[in-house]
């Protein structure tokens, strides 16, 4: 299980790629050299790729997870993703574009970015859409394990664990997969 202290050390990398029209399979091949490799790096936590949606343009965006901001920068420096990049350049439109974030700053985008954001109304849906379940999901197995281990009911630590596993599952299971799910919605 991961603490919010784990959370705050945590590092995120998202690239945006514009793939020229007539080269989207070799770039799926370039995604699937690249992936390996950045899992091989130490505090790889996961990788995720948005692919474009069907009738717009032509853009990838790729998800990278580490444990530190240590390790993301480990990768993003090194001579294995440097070789990768100059391989994919003649594959874009527009060179390569990341941007670097530490801890919670995935899930919450700074005031003036240039990044696409869904509406707000649309943005509370979905997270109360996904939050709603795992309340009463946690609630439930935070309360059968009190009664299975023989611990006293306290609102105060239930509810600790609880919005604990929430937050968690959220940041690293929920919202990268739903988010992925109802995207063309979301930018709708």
């Amino acid at each position: 299980m991961f603490s919010a202290a784990d959370i705050e050390r945590s590092a995120t990398v998202v690239i945006t790629h514009h793939v020229k029209d007539d080269r989207q399979v070799d770039y799926e091949q370039w995604l699937s050299e690249i992936i390996p490799i950045s899992k091989s790096y130490n505090g790889h936590l996961g990788v995720q790729v948005i692919r474009p949606i069907t009738d717009s343009a032509v853009t990838y965006t790729i998800i990278i997870r580490y444990e530190t901001k240590e390790h993301m920068h480990a990768w993003m420096q090194s001579n294995d993703r440097q070789e990768l990049i100059n391989k994919v350049r003649p594959l874009l439109s527009v060179d390569d574009r990341f941007e670097m974030l530490e801890g919670w700053d995935f899930w919450f985008t700074p005031e003036g970015s240039k990044a696409l954001l869904p509406t707000r109304w649309k943005q509370f849906l979905v997270t109360w859409s996904a939050i709603y379940p795992l309340v009463l999901l946690m609630s439930f197995l935070v309360g059968k394990t009190f009664l299975v281990l023989g611990i006293q009911d306290n609102l105060y630590l239930r509810m600790l664990l609880v919005t604990c596993l929430v937050v968690a599952s959220m940041v690293y299971i929920v919202m990268p997969r739903y988010t992925h799910l109802v995207h063309r919605w979301l930018f709708r």
